[in-house]
């Protein structure tokens, strides 16, 4: 779908209760829509990404409002891409909570990104209409436990992987993982260079062997259909054949754009369904620059 032809709009009437308290809004297979979570305890509800732009943001903290009754608010987000986000300024009566290298992501690289993404098109600028980079309320390290009341729902940095900031969110058995997991689609790989080339398949392949060994029941992707621990290893096995049909042909002193050719044959063989065929060219230019004299 051509960018700019599709409304980036959140539609919370199908949020549907996956497990006891926790519930996702699907993003439907819209581009730049995520899937967005709410997840309650018998004090505080905690709200897991935003939407684009404060018109999503705001129907996701009306929904969020009501689901909770009078609950406290708290607000999460994977990572600080504009859909995940950029609608932070308009849940000002909750406590935004991140970790300190997405806080860091977001002060440093936030406009850019504003900027960027309002290029894509008519649609989303218009989502991006009135955004203000908000300031987290909060910053943890590396790992925090948020007590909902009756329920502790576990915040933890991954470190560098689909950006230097990521965070999954685990409560019970289930585990929102934002753009490190997508189902149906080809890994998003934001390799920009020179002005941003902080993911790193390498370190996303460590992360995703950590996550699929935790088994979680529910796997809560960035976008696509909610899956199982399959979706994680299916993922998993992706950036595997990405980085080992990359290398093997960049040792051989093969050009660039071949590689990217070649690489995107055999990896469109493999998954003819999926859909992101365009971020398959970022994946290889990424493990491509890749140093692996020390992890070969």
């Amino acid at each position: 779908m051509p960018w700019g032809v599709f409304e980036p709009v959140v539609d919370v009437s199908g949020a549907t209760e996956i497990a006891r308290d926790v519930v996702v809004i699907p993003n439907r297979s819209v581009p730049l829509v995520p899937n967005i979570g709410v997840i309650g305890g018998e004090h505080s509800v905690l709200v897991v990404e935003t939407g684009l732009g404060p018109r999503n943001a705001s129907a996701v903290l009306e929904f969020a409002t009501e689901y909770a009754r009078g609950r406290r608010l708290y607000l999460t987000t994977t990572h600080f891409h504009p859909e995940h986000a950029f609608g932070a300024q308009v849940f000002s009566s909750a406590t935004f909570l991140v970790n300190r290298a997405q806080a860091e992501d977001l002060r440093v690289k936030g406009l850019g990104y504003l900027s960027m993404f309002r290029g894509l098109g008519a649609s989303v600028a218009r989502e991006l209409e009135g955004v203000e980079l908000a300031t987290p309320d909060a910053v943890y390290e590396d790992a925090h436990d948020l007590d909902l009341g009756g329920r502790v729902v576990e915040l933890r940095a991954t470190g560098r992987a689909h950006s230097k900031g990521d965070q999954v969110v685990r409560v019970d058995d289930v585990l929102f993982t934002g753009d490190l997991v997508e189902a149906g689609q080809f890994a998003i790989f934001p390799w920009f260079p020179p002005h941003d080339v902080d993911v790193s398949g390498v370190r996303w392949i460590e992360v995703m062997r950590r996550l699929t060994a935790s088994a979680p029941r529910v796997v809560v992707p960035g976008h696509g259909s909610l899956g199982g621990p399959g979706l994680l290893a299916d993922v998993q096995s992706y950036l595997e054949l990405l980085r080992d049909e990359t290398w093997r042909r960049r040792d051989s002193a093969m050009p660039e754009e071949t590689i990217v050719d070649e690489v995107t044959a055999v990896l469109l063989a493999r998954h003819p369904e999926w859909t992101g065929q365009e971020w398959i060219e970022k994946g290889v230019g990424c493990f491509h620059a890749h140093n692996t004299s020390a992890t070969r």
